[in-house]
Formats: C-alpha cells, sequence, structure tokens
C-alpha cells in the first residue's frame, strides 16, 4: 500500500465504548518492549506517531491508527509489563478480549514475539488466548537485525516449535532497523483486507 496520509484516530481506555470504524482493522499484540511501536511506526512509514518507549506497559490503551482513510493498524496493550497490578492487567484483558468479540471489522491479529528468545510463558498464553478467540495469530518474529544470519533458521525453528504453530501458520521475521519484512507484512495486510486489489486498480488507471 501506498501510505498517503495516517492518523492516531481514536483511544480506548478500560470504560470506553469500543467503536464501529466500517474499515477493515488488523490488531497487533506482543508483550512490552517487543517492539511494535516501532513496527507499527516502520508500517506507517512514521518515525514517532506510535510512542515507543523504554518503560514497559506504556500502551494502556487500544490505539486505532487510520490508513489513508481506507483501513485501522489497531495496536493493543502489551502483556508481561512488571509494574502493573494483577487487577489492572485483569481488565486490561477483559478490554482486549471484549475488542477481539466484538469488532465486526478485525480481519487479522498479528503477534509480536522476540526472535533472540524463545517464546515465554506470556507468549504462548497470547497465542492460546487468541486461537481461543477465533483468530488465528500470524506471528511477527521482532528484532531480527540483532541476529547472525547463521541463527537465523535457528531462532525461527525455536519459536514455532515452542508456539507450536501449525505447518501452515505463517511466521514473518522482521527488523525496525534494517525494515526487512516490513513489504511482506504489507502484502499479507493488504490481502487480507482485499486493498490490495483496489491499490492496482489505482496503478493501472
Amino acid at each position: 500500500m501506498i501510505i498517503k496520509n495516517v492518523s492516531l484516530d481514536i483511544v480506548c481506555g478500560i470504560t470506553s465504548k469500543l467503536p464501529e470504524t466500517k474499515r477493515p482493522e488488523i490488531a497487533f499484540a506482543g508483550k512490552s518492549n517487543v517492539g511494535k511501536s516501532s513496527l507499527i511506526n516502520a508500517l506507517m512509514n512514521r518515525k514517532a506517531l506510535a510512542r515507543t518507549s523504554s518503560q514497559p506497559g506504556k500502551t494502556q490503551t487500544i490505539n486505532f491508527y487510520n490508513i489513508n482513510e481506507a483501513m485501522y493498524l489497531v495496536d493493543l496493550p502489551g502483556y508481561g509489563y512488571a509494574k502493573v497490578s494483577p487487577s489492572e492487567k485483569a481488565k486490561w484483558g477483559k478490554m482486549i478480549e471484549k475488542y477481539l468479540h466484538t469488532s465486526k471489522d478485525l480481519k487479522a491479529v498479528f503477534l509480536l514475539v522476540d526472535i533472540r528468545h524463545e517464546p515465554s510463558a506470556n507468549d504462548k498464553q497470547m497465542y492460546d488466548w487468541i486461537l481461543h478467540n477465533g483468530y488465528e495469530p500470524i506471528i511477527i518474529a521482532t528484532k531480527l537485525d540483532k541476529l547472525k544470519r547463521s541463527q537465523v533458521q535457528k531462532s525461527i525453528k525455536a519459536v514455532r516449535e515452542g508456539l507450536k504453530l501449525p505447518k501452515e501458520g505463517i511466521l514473518i521475521p522482521f527488523s525496525a532497523e534494517t525494515k526487512q519484512g516490513r513489504e511482506e507484512i504489507w502484502n499479507l495486510m493488504d490481502e487480507l483486507t482485499g486493498l490490495g486489489e483496489e491499490t492496482e486498480k489505482e496503478q493501472k488507471a
């Protein structure tokens, strides 16, 4: 997709009413510091629209980023952060669950994991939870640039086995530094939202 304009349109807190955007939505989940904001900024071709932070648990709301008035990238609160009470975590969990259950426009959920480590208990729990809520998570293995090239295939295998991904399960290695994987993610999102066909028509016109 050619990015013409992006904006943070909607921010939902624990007590907010979830919106009906009437546009295709793609959601992103992942634990704190896995590079979710960096990925979303890279996808939007922006440096700091999604706020990155060294402080875990910075995203405490569901953030809807409007792309070209055509679709939304939806940033879900990070999980696994240390400085939040269990009751707060439970509230965010319910908020995310409500979103997964009630959104009529959600087309897919991307789950981010750190390619350098085997999936944590939290990663596995989130993967199973997304499945339980009716979506087959698409895995983005972040921080690819932190690995030597010789380590990549072994690390991908460890992530696949750790999450018990089915053979047909999609895993895309990604680097916010080099943007490797960005085009692959966009091609997939265009396909999932049906917007790729519209882009082709525009290019031919």
